[in-house]
């Protein structure tokens, strides 16, 4: 049985599943795989309300994100049932349900999709379909303390240049006193620490591949921006970066160890330390890319028994009654709610008066520049929407991550990315 006829028959299977749901009314639990970001562990608790009203059980799985893309790719690709419902960003979305691994999503009128910002509904769409719902969406920006870079006489502007970045960095670092310049994700993976290599690497002028999809890894662009970000975390960041992804970065940030972070936007509802001041993504003389572009999602998983009930919750909790319901939630309140999804949650007064990071948040969602250009053929900012970009991805991450840690020279890393990428590439049938 081929791939196609394997999809037709969990597909016949899920629908037949569906309808038995259907005349059970609905299903008394489902089993939610998410990532385990602040947002979705607080929606854990804010749930709660959801099953007292429907009487729906939800069992969590929470993993950290380069587990969960591994656990939930294996899992869906293969029709292994274990989830009711994933989360999957922009870079799965479209992929996934051109290939019918996961169902296309059909909500109410009340659930208004044209709310849902036209950043993230395009990019978890396919042909027009939504195929993932928004739970939150980013973008990247630089987080900073204005008390220390004051006090160091230096200033962040938006859109600054990476040596004014750097400089900052330096005038702040200040390891005897538990201090770093900078905080930068170092772990290896391809939505860890390449999510933020990539931006610098676009800033830089490089692309992931060139117009033929060649990897374009041993290209000048690509060494000078790894050349440029070894130098600056080595120098200026904790010990032990290459192990840093977001939530390891946000507790050192909240124990005032990071003079400046650039990350995703949404880190901002979880800082903690006073004085926190936001600019727009660095660029050594590029803009375009120099912020990337994310939403996690929630998506149903092709053949789900549950799948009704699963569209039910989804439409739920990515719905502007969420919000008020997080806003007005006496453990969260309105600077903890999900943003980057709607428009309307921009025109709620209590989140603009709590959420000072809103404007620099939307700033830099829509100067996003996802789509394919002169310099990448591909759509995406920090990742390229193909089906190989995983393998090849999580590749050079490996050779980055030995980069930094000082295991390999920049040189040698890069080499053996391309090498790793062309091969992937290669096999895949890219190349006659």
């Amino acid at each position: 049985m081929n791939f196609l006829q394997n999809t037709a028959l969990g597909l016949t299977l899920g629908m037949a599943a569906s309808s038995f749901a259907l005349a059970d009314d609905h299903a008394k639990e489902l089993t939610i795989a998410i990532v385990n970001n602040g947002h979705m562990i607080n929606m854990q608790k804010v749930a709660e309300a959801y099953t007292a009203e429907t009487g729906v059980a939800l069992n969590w799985v929470s993993l950290e994100e380069g587990v969960l893309r591994e656990q939930v790719t294996s899992d869906t690709a293969t029709g292994g049932g274990q989830y009711d419902i994933i989360n999957i960003g922009m870079q799965e979305a479209p992929i996934w349900g051109a290939a019918g691994w996961v169902e296309p999503l059909k909500f109410g009128a009340d659930y208004d999709v044209e709310d849902i910002l036209p950043a993230m509904r395009e990019g978890l769409s396919h042909e027009g379909t939504l195929y993932a719902a928004p739970f939150y969406g980013e973008s990247s920006m630089v987080m900073y303390r204005k008390d220390l870079t004051d006090a160091a006489g230096v200033t962040i502007a938006d859109n600054d240049s990476w040596d004014n970045v750097k400089a900052a960095a330096a005038a702040m670092h200040d390891p005897d006193n538990g201090v770093y310049g900078a905080c930068l994700r170092g772990k290896p993976g391809w939505g860890d620490n390449m999510a933020f290599i990539t931006t610098v690497v676009n800033s830089f002028g490089g692309a992931w591949f060139d117009k033929d999809m060649k990897p374009a890894l041993d290209s000048a662009e690509w060494k000078a921006a790894i050349n440029f970000y070894v130098d600056l975390l080595g120098n200026y960041g904790p010990p032990g970066s290459e192990g840093n992804s977001f939530n390891e970065i946000l507790a050192l940030y909240n124990e005032g160890k990071c003079g400046l972070w650039i990350d995703a936007t949404i880190a901002a509802s979880f800082l903690e330390v006073d004085g926190v001041a936001y600019a727009q993504s660095p660029n050594a003389g590029n803009p375009v890319g120099a912020n990337w572009l994310w939403a996690w999602a929630m998506a149903i998983p092709a053949g789900s028994p549950n799948a009704q009930e699963a569209s039910k919750f989804i439409e739920w909790a990515t719905s502007k009654d969420y919000v008020q319901a997080v806003g007005n939630h006496p453990d969260f309140g309105w600077g903890s709610v999900p943003t980057g999804q709607r428009a309307s949650t921009y025109a709620i007064p209590e989140f603009k008066a709590a959420a000072a990071f809103a404007d620099a948040e939307m700033a830099a969602i829509n100067s996003a520049a996802p789509g394919a250009t002169d310099l990448k053929p591909y759509v995406g900012v920090q990742f390229a929407a193909i089906p190989e970009f995983p393998e090849v991805g999580s590749a050079v991450a490996q050779e980055m991550a030995a980069a930094l840690s000082g295991a390999k020279s920049v040189d040698d890393a890069l080499a053996a990315a391309q090498e790793a990428a062309l091969s992937i590439m290669t096999e895949a049938g890219y190349y006659e």
